[in-house]
């Protein structure tokens, strides 16, 4: 799909909070080298290399679009433009790092284990995905596609639940690694504007739906959408919005040696 940058950065903080989060648990103190795998357009760059100032740090993207940002903002960081599922670095590395990434991509049990062989001994993966597919931010888009007059057009593309339980990730990985954490968080955003959960989706899961449509056809399926999702979030009383938004993190270490 096309990123629109100033969409997806309407919510910067809220975004970027899971972001540090992860970053905060993550147990290597002088990594060498550190990959951004979904860099996106770049918001953790300055937080990786704030944590990791001697590290040689890369970020990697699909969308040309996000990355334009990205080298705009960070003109000294080593950006790369490559398919996700397929991109590997040319040696291995001491952190491999995704942030809200690896839910676009499908065949975690073979994706998530083959990072596995991207890191040296001893390193480690650190990953965030949204895990809020079964809430009415995310349902009301099932439904508008599967009530909705773009039905045999959309139905094709939607992915009901793309990332798994936590417990899943764990018999996968534990294996495999070392030391492996996960755990999940729900953040209780407080937005503010008109239909502002719309809007949020819109910057990330809605829009892959959106892209598939012509202009007319896009207008009609998002104002399905926000009728729905605005229903389902209503203001509170001081004008704000309540988003409960859940994610799932995981870190898994390899071996020393």
């Amino acid at each position: 799909m096309t990123w629109d940058p100033a969409q997806y950065l309407k919510f910067a903080g809220e975004r970027l909070r899971p972001a540090s989060d992860l970053l905060s648990r993550i147990p290597l103190a002088a990594p060498e080298s550190v990959v951004d795998l979904g860099c996106g357009a770049g918001t953790v760059l300055p937080l990786l290399a704030q944590r990791f100032p001697q590290a040689r740090l890369v970020g990697v993207d699909g969308s040309a679009p996000m990355l334009a940002r990205a080298r705009a903002e960070y003109p000294r960081v080593e950006l790369v433009h490559a398919d996700l599922a397929t991109w590997r670095p040319p040696e291995p590395v001491d952190l491999l790092y995704s942030n809200a990434a690896l839910h676009w991509l499908p065949d975690h049990d073979t994706l998530i284990p083959g990072l596995l062989e991207a890191l040296k001994p001893g390193g480690c993966l650190a990953i965030q995905m949204p895990r809020n597919f079964a809430a009415p931010s995310h349902t009301c888009i099932i439904d508008a596609i599967e009530q909705g007059p773009f039905r045999q057009r959309l139905l094709p593309y939607l992915r009901r639940q793309p990332v798994a339980a936590p417990a899943h990730y764990y018999r996968l990985l534990r294996p495999r690694f070392a030391t492996l954490e996960l755990w999940e968080s729900e953040y209780l955003q407080v937005l503010s504007g008109d239909n502002p959960v719309a809007e949020y989706t819109k910057g990330s899961w809605l829009q892959q739906f959106l892209a598939l449509l012509s202009e007319p056809e896009r207008r009609a399926f998002e104002a399905d959408y926000r009728a729905r999702v605005r229903a389902a979030y209503p203001p509170e009383p001081d004008g704000h919005t309540l988003f409960p938004f859940r994610r799932l993190f995981i870190i898994a270490q390899r071996a020393a040696g």
